[in-house]
């Protein structure tokens, strides 16, 4: 979880790597209305977000069912988000990706092809409601090498790693 351009979806391809299991990144479960809604530089409300988590909680819960494990690159800026991605599986672990503002300005003004504009991520963090300590997760700097970032995910969310000596055949992160 984080802000847009935090580094969640290198960060959860490389683990789902790690893991040996299935990504999603969020953004493509967004409706063309709510992208449309961003490329225009205007805000997501709680509305706009509800189908979008209701979808990603369904694709978390249908993983669950199947017992597998998998890995999803979303926002989550706020607790009430996370509630309802939890709702998918027990397992929900959260990573939220942390770090300076303009860091994460200057990163998205860098990249090319993504609809977020660098000016919603004010809007972003003032939205940002980091991990409660009721939460299951683990909060990283943004500014580590993201193999660092992966590594200090797996010890801290105690995650399985196919072939690292521990039984993976119960996974806990859904």
């Amino acid at each position: 979880m984080g802000v847009s351009g935090s580094g969640k979806t290198t960060v959860a391809s490389m683990l789902a790597d790690r893991l040996r299991c299935e990504m999603a990144e969020a953004d493509r479960f967004h409706s063309p209305d709510n992208i449309a809604k961003m490329e225009s530089g205007t805000p997501l409300d709680d509305d706009d977000r509800r189908s979008w988590l209701d979808s990603l909680a369904a694709w978390i819960a249908l993983r669950a069912q199947r017992g597998s494990s998998a890995v999803v690159a979303c926002s989550a800026l706020k607790r009430r988000y996370r509630d309802v991605l939890r709702t998918g599986g027990a397992g929900v672990r959260f990573l939220h990706l942390a770090g300076p503002q303009q860091h994460v300005v200057d990163r998205v003004r860098a990249r090319s092809g993504h609809f977020m504009p660098p000016e919603l991520l004010v809007s972003q963090y003032a939205d940002l409601e980091p991990l409660c300590p009721d939460e299951r997760g683990a909060t990283v700097s943004l500014t580590l090498p993201p193999e660092q970032i992966v590594d200090t995910a797996i010890r801290e969310l105690d995650l399985p790693v196919p072939g690292a000596g521990r039984n993976v055949s119960a996974p806990s992160w859904r």
